[in-house]
């Protein structure tokens, strides 16, 4: 059952010779701090800090490749574990060895203890890295690994079991005197519990999962009906995702703002507190973009949160890395949420405002090492950072999780001085299945200021290729143009109060248009193979060779169009005239494009344009701008004179069944047969990708037939229940969707 995959095996010359794989060189910080600075430790002697030959690390994707990158760095040998489903994943090719320790399913494979422990004692890592998710923060692994000699690469299993309990670090916090948010110091048992402590705070209160963490089992209640669902459903999640389904509740703080801060610490008493990351923006409790420093908070607020977060950490003797995350309010007063013991997702915005590599902090750690900084330089940050989490998921139809293979796949320049970083764990050619975490890949962004690091991010959105999947790149790009977000004016609820009614694309304002409709324009002919003139391409078709019109969402625009030449630097200008009655009222484009690049750049009109190309048709080209996909319609003015005549295809009425929305599996159905239903109904839940979806009614209704039971694995549009055939059956569901 067991196989040891050894690198060269795998490989054609070594490590990090395959799928083009790259260096490690100052690829995730500026080049100016390129990596931590070796004054930063003393070995306090060189049998208490002797440092690795070869870690073994536990997990997979993004993190899995971004822990190698510091482990080849330093010279030390790396052992990737993975299921069968990643038997070619980028993070086992990218390892020294590798073991396969399970079938495709979490708690078979990256969850599974034993196997794990056995893939360590057949390679001889001497220590575990465990990233992030999966064992990260369970303490029975650490204790296992304690028990075998091997080195957990993060804290003592004393810690994370202190921290890893909402309720026991709250009881500590309270001790160490830092702040913390009103609430019940127990673990909640029913629904009377939760009814009698939820009015006691006052509504809305927050029910969460006591073991739980990154938005798992966690759910507001604002009266008595959502806090007797938000239990049962905080519960389940707990239970399935963390096997422990302890809970607690507290006050929910009202449009808050979540801030936290990062703390290292070794195993000789010192204890340091980084500049804070604000995390504000989330759905459903995830983080979907995250900043650091905070635009909120002010260099004395940033100190007072640093020292109660190095007093917790030291309450608990903390070494390692380690994350203690405030809710704030808008006027800076901050409460305890919690402690995560292991390394965050959204680390790299920590990096690049500091200059140090906190994975070979944590390794130096590990290893012995005494940590020997300067508190004081290290609390100011050095510029501004963002980072967006790119999901394989829709968000035109409230983020459902998507699978698929990338088809193309094509990352952002790191750009001049490396201010572009992505952290991912796929290729092209990679497929995005439905066992694990859909994130693709963490993309940050680095200014001197937050303006220039959201304007960087802007174009870096742009350019990143995906196709074969749905992603969540349009909705990233929206933000990074939203009035709100670029005033700092941050809220938990950014998202709900600026996308209330869902995410619909980018509107178009006037500059847009324009820039659109000449870019497509201009598109268009270099498509067509012409230098100067789209003379040949029309000659056949009308009779005004020279004009064009470019239809956009409906709107048409007649222009003229033609073609100018530069060897000189072998770019292309063209002059649109957007009024052909009207010579004076020009657009001027200019770009090096050809067809076989997707990504399109131009100046119009002196402003800086970027768009990608996506596919065409006889008609015209579809094109991705700010990240939103548009279908534009590039004809001859006696081809848009006909098309506006031509019968408007009819959209079929959609059938009278409940459909899966995802491939997945059941795992519950909340009618049965001959139930009537009302619209925004509970109808079944379908797991995908380790989120939960719950699919409701949107119209009143009665149910014909069950098609599925708990348990059943299904397809995407496989038919979950059957409605009689009223006029307007409840065929079309929203979907809530929560991470377990």
């Amino acid at each position: 059952m067991w196989r040891v995959v050894v690198g060269n095996n795998w490989k054609t010359s070594g490590r990090g010779a395959v799928r083009g794989s790259t260096g490690l060189g100052s690829w995730w910080v500026p080049t100016s701090c390129a990596a931590t600075p070796r004054s930063a430790f003393h070995s306090s002697a060189p049998t208490q800090a002797q440092m690795f030959d070869k870690i073994l690390v536990a997990n997979r994707g993004e993190i899995a490749c971004r822990v190698m990158r510091t482990a080849r760095k330093m010279g030390i040998q790396s052992v990737a574990v993975y299921s069968e489903a990643d038997a070619q994943a980028k993070h086992v090719l990218e390892a020294d060895e590798a073991v396969c320790v399970g079938p495709p399913l979490s708690k078979q494979s990256y969850l599974n203890i034993p196997n794990i422990m056995e893939a360590i004692k057949k390679t001889g890592a001497q220590a575990v890295h465990p990233g992030y998710g999966f064992l990260s923060e369970n303490q029975e692994f650490a204790k296992a690994l304690e028990a075998a000699g091997v080195v957990f690469i993060g804290p003592t299993s004393h810690a994370i079991s202190a921290m890893g309990d909402k309720i026991e670090s709250k009881k500590l916090a309270t001790k160490a005197k830092v702040n913390v948010i009103p609430g019940f110091l127990g673990e909640v048992h029913n629904d009377e519990e939760v009814l009698k402590i939820a009015r006691d705070i006052g509504y809305p209160v927050m029910i969460k999962a006591s073991a739980g963490g990154g938005g798992k089992g966690m759910r507001i209640a604002w009266n008595d009906e959502e806090a007797v669902a938000g239990f049962k459903l905080s519960k389940a999640e707990a239970l399935s995702s963390f096997g422990d389904d302890r809970m607690l509740i507290e006050k929910f703080i009202d449009d808050p703002r979540h801030v936290e801060i990062q703390i290292i610490a070794d195993a000789h008493g010192n204890t340091y507190y980084l500049p804070e990351r604000e995390c504000s923006i989330q759905r459903r409790n995830q983080k979907v973009i995250e900043e650091a420093p905070s635009p909120l908070l002010s260099e004395a607020t940033r100190n007072a949160m640093g020292k109660q977060a190095v007093a917790l950490a030291q309450a608990v003797k903390y070494q390692s890395a380690g994350t203690v995350e405030f809710l704030t309010d808008q006027k800076q007063n901050f409460y305890f949420l919690e402690m995560n013991t292991r390394l965050q997702v959204e680390h790299p915005i920590t990096e690049y405002i500091t200059g140090l590599d906190l994975v070979e902090l944590m390794i130096r750690v590990a290893a012995g090492e005494k940590l020997e900084m300067n508190q004081s330089k290290l609390a100011v940050p050095k510029g501004w950072a963002i980072e967006s989490r790119v999901y394989a998921e829709d968000p035109y139809r409230n983020f459902l999780p998507s699978i698929g293979r990338l088809k193309r796949y094509g990352e952002p320049s790191p750009g001049k001085n490396d201010r572009v970083r992505v952290d991912s764990g796929v290729e092209e050619g990679d497929n995005i299945g439905v066992y694990y975490d859909p994130l693709i890949s963490k993309l940050a962004t680095y200014g001197d200021t937050r303006a220039e690091a959201i304007a960087r991010m802007s174009r870096a959105l742009d350019t990143y290729v995906i196709r074969g999947l749905n992603h969540n790149i349009p909705f990233l790009r929206s933000v990074m143009e939203n009035a709100r977000f670029k005033s700092g004016n941050l809220s938990t609820k950014f998202i709900a109060e600026e996308y209330p009614d869902g995410f619909h694309g980018h509107p178009l304002n006037e500059k847009d248009m324009k820039e659109l409709v000449a870019s497509a324009a201009a598109m268009q002919v270099i498509r067509s193979g012409l230098a100067s003139t789209i003379s040949d391409q029309l000659q056949v078709q009308s009779e005004s060779p020279n004009f064009l019109v470019v239809s956009v969402n409906g709107q048409e625009h007649p222009v003229l169009i033609t073609t100018e030449d530069d060897s000189s630097d072998s770019s292309v200008t063209h002059t649109i005239y957007r009024n052909p009655d009207d010579l004076t009222d020009t657009t001027v484009i200019k770009h090096r494009w050809t067809p076989d690049n997707l990504v399109f750049r131009a100046k119009v009109d002196d402003n800086e344009v970027v768009l990608q190309y996506v596919k065409s048709s006889p008609l015209g080209i579809s094109v991705l701008f700010y990240g939103t996909q548009f279908d534009v319609k590039i004809l001859s003015p006696e081809q848009a004179h006909l098309s506006a005549h031509l019968p408007q295809r009819k959209v079929d009425a959609m059938d009278a069944a409940l459909r899966s929305p995802m491939p997945g599996l059941v795992l519950a159905v909340a009618v049965k047969k001959g139930d009537k239903v009302a619209k925004g109904q509970e109808l079944c839940t379908v797991e995908a990708m380790k989120m939960q979806n719950v699919l409701r009614a949107e119209r009143d209704g009665v149910v014909a037939n069950v098609a599925v039971t708990p348990g059943s694995s299904v397809q995407v549009d496989e038919v979950l229940i059957d409605f009689e055939a009223p006029a307007d059956p409840p065929a079309t569901t929203t979907t809530t969707t929560t991470k377990p």
